[in-house]
């Protein structure tokens, strides 16, 4: 676990003032948090959810961004990655027996975060396994986010021909007692650890390398591949996104930025849940690969289009 914030490898600085430390969870796991207070009055909070195998620092120009729009940050490293407490004993083994175990975590963000006086409204902008998280939050009927920003959601795996067979198989896996084993094929290497070429997440290559050189100077930020058992938990999960009636519950607009090139989540399941659920909607940035946030500047500037037209938390009453 880390306590603490790793300096930039390419010496691009934190907006002043951010903050780190750790909280117990519910369940007494230690998770890693982050901080930024805003520049200015009025704008609110963005908790910014990072995906499955990232870490706070590799959002540090997004939080740049976000704090010149005057907003303030609150982010945190999910359990079982980054710098947040792991759950197995090899610590490159990505890991959760629930889904469910992760709303723990985004209930400790927000606690913690209304304990320091964080400025609201709240708004979310989250990332792939955490726009999963969010929109089972919203399902549920999630009141303290004004807005919600994701994307590239996690709710259908790209390119999987037969996701029942699959679902099954990792269910089965999970019942022999094979949970905490890698997904089949899997190893200890993060992804962004592995060359650019030939990578499924951006075709920026600067932005990929700057993850990289954080992961050279801390590896214990880093994760491998799923388990079984965290398949099969994200199976579940995206088995709600499944039923009609989801997200009758949500209150809060949800704007889905999905990429056109996505190679690894469902950009057609994305699309066909945001037609379904209460007050969202999807847009597809054409040609952008599954990391938006990190993408080339021209996708990431359409993002940003669309950020500030969606995100005014600032312009509306306090419900």
């Amino acid at each position: 676990m880390l306590d603490r914030l790793v300096p930039p490898p390419d010496g691009i600085a934190f907006p002043a003032g951010m903050t780190c430390t750790l909280v117990a969870a519910p369940d007494g796991l230690r998770l890693r948090l982050a901080f930024l207070p805003a520049r200015e009055q009025g704008k609110g909070t963005v908790f910014v959810l990072q995906g499955r195998a990232e870490f706070i620092e590799k959002y540090g120009e997004v939080f740049a961004e976000l704090h010149a729009r005057g907003f303030a940050v609150a982010t945190l490293d999910w359990r079982g990655q980054g710098g947040s407490e792991r759950q197995l004993r090899n610590p490159r083994k990505g890991h959760v027996e629930d889904f469910d175990d992760y709303l723990l975590d985004l209930d400790t963000l927000v606690a913690e975060a209304e304990k320091q006086g964080m400025p609201k409204p709240f708004g979310v902008l989250a990332h792939s396994t955490g726009a999963c998280i969010a929109l089972m939050a919203a399902g549920r009927g999630e009141t303290r986010f004004r807005r919600m920003v994701m994307t590239a959601p996690l709710t259908g795996i790209a390119g999987l021909k037969f996701p029942g067979a699959a679902r099954v198989l990792a269910r089965t896996l999970t019942s022999l007692g094979l949970a905490t084993f890698f997904v089949p094929g899997g190893n200890n290497q993060s992804v962004s650890e592995k060359p650019f070429e030939g990578n499924v997440l951006t075709s920026d290559p600067d932005r990929f390398a700057t993850a990289h050189r954080w992961l050279e100077v801390e590896p214990s930020l880093a994760i491998g591949d799923p388990t079984i058992g965290w398949t099969d938990a994200a199976f579940d999960a995206m088995a709600d996104f499944q039923e009609e009636d989801f997200g009758r519950e949500n209150r809060a607009p949800i704007l889905m930025l999905l990429a056109g090139a996505d190679q690894v989540v469902d950009t057609a399941a994305s699309e066909a849940l945001a037609r379904r659920m209460r007050e969202a909607s999807a847009v597809i940035l054409p040609g952008a690969q599954h990391e938006i946030l990190m993408e080339n500047d021209s996708i990431r500037m359409r993002f940003w289009a669309a950020f500030d037209a969606f995100m005014r938390l600032e312009v509306e009453v306090e419900p």
